[in-house]
């Protein structure tokens, strides 16, 4: 390339990067790494890379991103792969590194933002694979605003233990049953070696995979790629159409602001509930939509919520995993259902530049399936996220029923400042039948960083007591979570919250037809306590941890660090 290079359409971003004299000291270091002439006159696509050697999740998208760089070269374009940052929710989780997990969401965008704005890209494709890496990838997307998309690595195959599949949800279960002494240790090592058969994300409609699910309903993941699962030769192909995809909605100026709407975030929404999906979607939803500059509210997600009916029975509570739900005719069969009951917009436009009801029209359903229900058979009318509000939230609080839990319960606070004081109290069999579970100090600020509570909800679903113990938060829970588990609950004690008011043997009363958790104290009573409440000191006073708790907003406004 010489100083008299000729701006494209499809590489007027990077020009500025690599072109004209001026740039020359540029052009020298590229080609240092065996880039040429050629290379850089071509569009330059950057892969943002959520690899990770630690957990199966996205311990395979080096592979995918091979892929990838094979689709952009044969369309005409020139790939530079990046890397960001990735945590194991499974293996961090019930540990201090969980705290680390929704914190790795804002250093994920943050970190695309600043490789995209530094190298001007023309275009780039997001991979993700693990919880947090899914909307963040997605954030850093919408912030730079160029042409691109996000690629899921998909679900991990399930396990098989005495004639069923398991996940590992199975695992943190059996963890509490052989707590509880229900299970041998030789039985819980078996289900040990048996629930991860491979790479791929968590294989229940936990948060991955409800995650993978609203963003290609919401038009920022081509149609298709979702569901196809990690280890599947499929996903090679997958990879490399993206890579093929991407150099059109560079041709088409194709970028999320057109994409991610309100209308596009309502769709994703309403898949979130429709699959019975994890809490986390309320949260990363509330995040997603913010960056998007989109207005979005707790209570708008519960009437998109209660107004979507939930279809799909899968895992945590239901009897499927996502493989299966791909074999049964996948997201596209969903959107089809949806879009039939009018319950999705569909002139929303995707990457694939269809809209979502021409991407539906395509879906195949194999006949005999029970994953997906019917509009006329639904597992029940409503979906599955329920916004709570009380005088223990008097910004909101979420739940996830699936259908069969109990919708009230009344009992005594058992009260705990950190999920491991709880989940000690669950192994020591301090926890019975009627409990109210408290694990407060675990928000956005008293955490810091807000971390998933699988490991003490598995431990009292393991322990037999699922059906007759109620859990109450303001961290959040992992999308295997099951049973009557209310999180996200807002204020957080670390802000003064009501659940940081709360005393040993308090009675604690949860109605969710009235969509209430409330202590049953006076107004004079809570004054009282507040006016003695004092914060507790921060958990970290430097680093990332430190930095987040002093930026990052409430739950109820998604978690998200905007600075205001």
């Amino acid at each position: 390339m010489t100083g008299n290079g000729t701006t494209t359409q499809l590489n007027r971003r990077s020009r500025v990067l690599v072109e004209g004299v001026s740039r020359t000291a540029a052009r020298s270091m590229f080609k240092a790494i065996g880039l040429t002439d050629d290379d850089l006159s071509k569009p330059i696509i950057g892969i943002a890379n959520t690899w990770i050697e630690i957990g199966p999740c996205n311990w395979h998208l080096r592979r995918l991103a091979a892929k990838v760089r094979e689709g952009i070269k044969a369309a005409g374009g020139t790939p530079l792969e990046f890397n960001t940052v990735s945590i194991s929710d499974g293996i961090t989780m019930g540990t201090e590194g969980m705290k680390a997990s929704l914190i790795s969401r804002e250093v994920i965008a943050d970190s695309i933002e600043l490789i995209v704005r530094a190298n001007a890209f023309d275009g780039v494709i997001a991979l993700n694979g693990c919880d947090k890496t899914i909307p963040g990838t997605v954030m850093g997307l919408i912030r730079c605003d160029v042409p691109s998309l996000a690629l899921y690595g998909g679900s991990i195959a399930p396990g098989h233990y005495n004639g069923r599949d398991i996940t590992i949800q199975d695992v943190f279960e059996a963890m509490g049953a052989y707590a509880k002494g229900n299970i041998t240790l030789e039985e819980l090592q078996a289900i040990e070696a048996s629930a991860c058969p491979g790479p791929g994300a968590c294989g229940g409609q936990f948060t991955a995979n409800t995650m993978a699910t609203a963003v290609e309903m919401m038009g920022m993941s081509p149609m298709r790629s979702a569901g196809v699962p990690a280890m599947s030769p499929e996903k090679d192909e997958v990879a490399y159409r993206a890579g093929q995809l991407i150099m059109e909605l560079i041709a088409a100026d194709r970028r999320p602001s057109q994409i991610v709407t309100r209308k596009s975030i309502e769709n994703a929404v309403r898949s979130i509930a429709a699959t019975g999906g994890s809490t986390n979607g309320v949260l990363h939803m509330l995040a997603i939509a913010r960056e998007a500059g989109v207005p979005l509210t707790l209570e708008d997600i519960h009437q998109l919520s209660e107004s979507t009916p939930l279809l799909c029975d899968l895992k945590p509570s239901g009897r499927f995993v996502a493989t299966d739900m791909t074999r049964a005719g996948g997201i596209p069969l969903l959107a089809k259902r949806l879009l039939e009951g009018g319950y999705l917009h569909g002139d929303c436009l995707t990457v694939s530049g269809k809209t979502i009801a021409e991407e539906a029209a395509t879906a195949q359903e194999t006949p005999g399936q029970e994953v997906i229900r019917p509009l006329s058979n639904p597992i029940k009318p409503t979906g599955g996220l329920v916004i709570l509000r009380g005088n223990l939230a008097p910004d909101g609080a979420v739940v996830k029923l699936f259908g069969y839990e109990r919708l009230t319960h009344r009992g005594r606070a058992r009260v705990f400042d950190s999920e491991s004081q709880a989940l000690q109290a669950v192994y020591n069999n301090q926890i019975v039948a009627g409990d109210v579970v408290v694990i407060r100090y675990e928000g956005p600020v008293g955490g810091p960083g807000m971390q998933e509570m699988l490991a003490v909800t598995a431990a009292i679903a393991g322990a037999g007591l699922g059906s007759s113990v109620a859990l109450i938060t303001d961290g959040r829970f992992s999308g295997a979570t099951r049973g009557l588990m209310i999180g996200h609950v807002a204020p957080e004690a670390a802000l003064g919250g009501p659940i940081g008011l709360l005393r040993e043997g308090d009675i604690i009363n949860i109605d969710v037809p009235s969509r209430r958790v409330d202590v049953e104290l006076s107004e004079a009573e809570l004054a009282e306590r507040r006016a003695a409440w004092r914060a507790p000191e921060p958990r970290y006073r430097q680093g990332v941890f430190a930095k987040y708790a002093r930026l990052v907003q409430s739950a109820a406004e998604g978690a998200v660090t905007h600075l205001r």
